[in-house]
């Protein structure tokens, strides 16, 4: 069974969509961008969970510092590192006892850092943009990875099936608009991840 993640949520309702449709984890965005949330509203959904899945807070950039303070301000289980981030600052994260997820371009895959997950992208991260999965497969990625990067209903299946990764994430896949998640679009996506 393929692990899912469904990133970018912003409300309580759509967490309980993706709770109800087994999603392994839950991204928070704690950094910048159309999916921001304050580390206050994401500890609410933190609470919300209640431990029924894996609450994950997305960083990009940031540094180590603001990384640790809005984990801990938020409550999340784990961290999602895009970014200029090192092998220190993933050890550090990790003594928190939070689990690291270091996110890269497909094109820079090779050392996770130490972190439990390697998250493999897009170019640009959060675009929606597609790209060659079946190049994946030849890299040969040791350990447990997710794909990430254009990923939909539509095209989850084939993705996985050409890359062969250990799960899957995704944002704007499941969106109506730009940081508008969709509660249809969230359980079609699970039920053709996981089916």
């Amino acid at each position: 069974m393929v692990f899912v993640k469904i990133c970018g949520l912003r409300e309580a309702e759509h967490v309980e969509v993706a709770i109800a449709g087994k999603a392994d984890a839950i991204g928070l965005v704690l950094t910048p961008s159309p999916r921001h949330i304050t580390a206050a509203t994401a500890r609410e959904l933190v609470t919300t969970v209640d431990g029924r899945t894996l609450t994950v807070g997305v960083f990009r950039g940031e540094s180590v510092d603001e990384v640790e303070r809005l984990a801990t301000e938020s409550g999340v289980a784990a961290v999602q590192l895009h970014g200029d981030y090192d092998r220190d600052d993933v050890a550090r994260l990790a003594r928190l006892g939070l689990r690291v997820i270091r996110a890269v371009p497909f094109t820079d895959s090779d050392d996770r850092l130490g972190a439990d997950l390697l998250l493999v992208d897009a170019p640009h991260a959060g675009s929606g943009e597609q790209w060659d999965y079946a190049v994946m497969a030849e890299r040969a990625i040791p350990g447990r990875w997710l794909l990430a990067g254009g990923l939909t209903a539509a095209n989850v299946a084939a993705a996985v099936s050409a890359a062969s990764p250990w799960g899957v994430d995704v944002s704007s896949g499941v969106e109506s608009a730009r940081g508008q998640k969709d509660a249809t679009l969230i359980r079609d996506f699970l039920a053709a991840a996981k089916g």
